[in-house]
């Protein structure tokens, strides 16, 4: 098992190797940024005619309704599932210590935690959520993050971070222990967790997407510079309209 881990991940690095493009001169590298736009828009549509109004109607206004409860629980839960693999990553960048501490949160979570759905870890244990993920590991050893990208339906990465998306899939230790069915309503509860954050954070959201002057420039800038401060990588003061 490790040893195909460590094929999975020489293989990624490879494939990520063409990500180390240098960036321009207003610190964004973005050559793809036409089809990229027709990307935002399209995902800007779907959060406007079905995540927004889903987020709200589950929430509520002001996020504390039932449904909020309901999507918190699903939420942990598909957080739980996620974290075998979020351990996997920690070991890869060489931290055993977040890598052990998480896989004891899987383990009380699992537990006493009615499979996922409490967090008596990071309540109780001192055990909060050390989240990572395959594209910080390539960014941990070196790769570049290379061009811009909007995905649809998921949103802002980078190419360093798309190819990280798929590796994580399949190194993720749960596609292994759970059977199809059970994989896809982890994977459909943490998108359920999607809709809750979208509800807790609408104002912030709906500024950047409905208020702002340019939204995919404005949501450019703000992914980059969230991301690159999660792997300190800040670099660059970016301005959002520059050409």
């Amino acid at each position: 098992m490790i040893a195909r881990y460590h094929l999975i991940a020489f293989f990624a690095a490879a494939l990520a190797g063409g990500c180390s493009a240098d960036r321009d001169g207003d610190g964004i590298h973005d050559p793809y940024e036409p089809m990229n736009r027709k990307v935002h828009a399209f995902n800007r549509a779907v959060d406007s005619r079905v995540v927004k109004p889903l987020s709200s109607g589950v929430s509520g206004k002001d996020g504390k309704g039932i449904g909020s409860h309901v999507v918190e629980a699903a939420g942990n839960f598909g957080s739980n599932l996620a974290l075998p693999g979020t351990a996997v990553n920690h070991l890869l960048q060489g931290k055993p210590a977040p890598a052990v501490r998480t896989t004891f949160r899987f383990l009380v979570n699992s537990t006493l935690g009615f499979a996922g759905l409490l967090d008596p870890a990071g309540k109780d244990f001192a055990l909060p959520e050390e989240d990572t993920d395959f594209g910080q590991t390539l960014a941990a050893w070196g790769v570049g993050e290379g061009a811009y990208l909007e995905l649809p339906l998921i949103g802002p990465s980078t190419e360093r971070d798309a190819v990280g998306r798929v590796v994580d899939l399949v190194i993720d230790p749960m596609r292994g222990w759970l059977n199809r069915d059970q994989y896809l309503i982890g994977m459909g509860a943490r998108a359920a967790s999607k809709a809750g954050e979208r509800g807790r954070f609408s104002d912030s959201v709906d500024s950047i997407l409905y208020e702002s002057a340019d939204s995919y420039a404005q949501t450019r800038l703000i992914w980059l510079q969230h991301r690159r401060h999660e792997l300190g990588e800040e670099g660059e003061n970016i301005d959002p309209y520059a050409e």
